[in-house]
């Protein structure tokens, strides 16, 4: 891969759709939500005024593209030293200056760490603020330095040979891990190894970004399977002893697994622990926390758990989920600035009685 893969050229571009290849949406025009059609009866639909507003929406889509390709371009041009002071500055400005999702933030860290004072927590916001931003210059800039020859200047493995040994056998291995880190190094990192993995996320609304991070994940061997309809899928890798990657720290709502996060009721998916249990894999929490440089990481394998091979502490669905959930408690209490604080991971609306046997259970 040369190093000028990234940088767009104008012959690299996604090409603009002509207008004619539109293929409008039929619910739309039955429900009679498009210009010129009728609530009732055969559609009359009229394309005057209709094909330049869906023109519009398909310029839009390609000039934010375009943008953001010249964003990743400004960051890889960047000395990572002068990217990490660049950092702090947008967290000033996102953080105390104009307060991005502050009360959100400053909620979840209020219950996670109690004993903090508002000082101590505004400036973990800020640190977390300028972890993110230091995040996206290092995903510009892995592509181009992070490489099968170069990767030991960048990357430490820890506790990796037991993860090894079972990516080698024919039974199926499911990665848990969460907005903590640099997740997306992660992946990239494993299949710079030689080991390719599938995870699961939502097909973005502007094609030309979907495709986009299609292909810079799938330079060294990430999948992505749909959000929507992936599930055979999922089914194939596993039953073909193959890896899949999930993020495991997303509210569910209210017919999640309910488990403890930080000792409050939080909602997770129960897709993972069903998965495993189903298809005899493997459970590996693991995560790429940055050290003390930017681009500099240690890849962890924090815990192992065969459900199969147990006691039947792990047999269970909440268990299961509870267990992995812990090990990544672990991992964000010793670098919180690390982690995503900006979602609403505890979303209780259940009625108050279920909260009650939810404590008592």
């Amino acid at each position: 891969m040369s190093e000028d893969q990234f940088i767009p050229h104008p012959s690299s571009l996604i090409p603009l759709p002509h207008p004619s290849s539109l293929i409008l949406p039929k619910p739309l025009l039955a429900l009679g939500l498009l210009p010129g059609t009728m609530r009732g009866g055969a559609p009359s639909v009229s394309l005057h005024g209709w094909g330049r507003s869906v023109k519009r929406l398909w310029l839009v889509d390609y000039l934010v593209y375009v943008v953001v390709r010249v964003l990743i371009c400004a960051a890889q041009a960047i000395p990572l030293e002068t990217g990490a002071w660049l950092a702090g500055g947008l967290a000033w400005l996102f953080g105390d200056l104009l307060r991005v999702r502050g009360e959100v933030v400053d909620d979840n860290l209020r219950h996670a760490f109690p004993q903090l004072s508002d000082a101590q927590r505004h400036r973990l916001a800020r640190r977390m603020w300028r972890h993110l931003f230091l995040l996206a210059m290092e995903v510009a800039q892995a592509p181009r330095k992070v490489r099968d020859t170069t990767w030991r200047r960048y990357v430490r493995l820890r506790n990796i040979p037991g993860l090894m040994r079972q990516f080698m056998d024919d039974r199926p291995t499911m990665l848990v891990t969460g907005h903590f880190g640099n997740f997306e190094l992660g992946g990239f990192m494993l299949g710079l190894l030689g080991y390719p993995t599938y995870t699961i996320a939502r097909t973005l609304d502007n094609p030309y970004l979907d495709r986009f991070i299609h292909r810079f994940r799938g330079v060294t061997g990430q999948y992505i399977i749909p959000k929507s309809g992936g599930y055979e899928q999922i089914l194939e890798v596993l039953g073909g002893g193959g890896i899949m990657a999930f993020l495991a720290d997303q509210a569910a709502g209210g017919k999640g697994c309910w488990i403890e996060f930080f000792g409050r009721p939080a909602s997770a998916h129960k897709a993972i622990a069903l998965l495993a249990l189903e298809n005899r894999a493997r459970l590996a929490v693991v995560y790429a926390r940055r050290l003390d440089r930017p681009m500099q990481f240690e890849m962890v394998v924090e815990a192992i758990a065969d459900p199969h091979g147990c006691d039947g502490e792990l047999r269970g669905v909440r268990e299961l989920t509870q267990w992995y959930t812990r090990r990544l408690e672990d991992a964000i209490r010793r670098d919180p600035e690390q982690y995503w604080w900006l979602h609403r991971r505890w979303k209780d609306t259940r009625p108050r009685h279920r909260q009650e046997q939810q404590r008592a259970a």
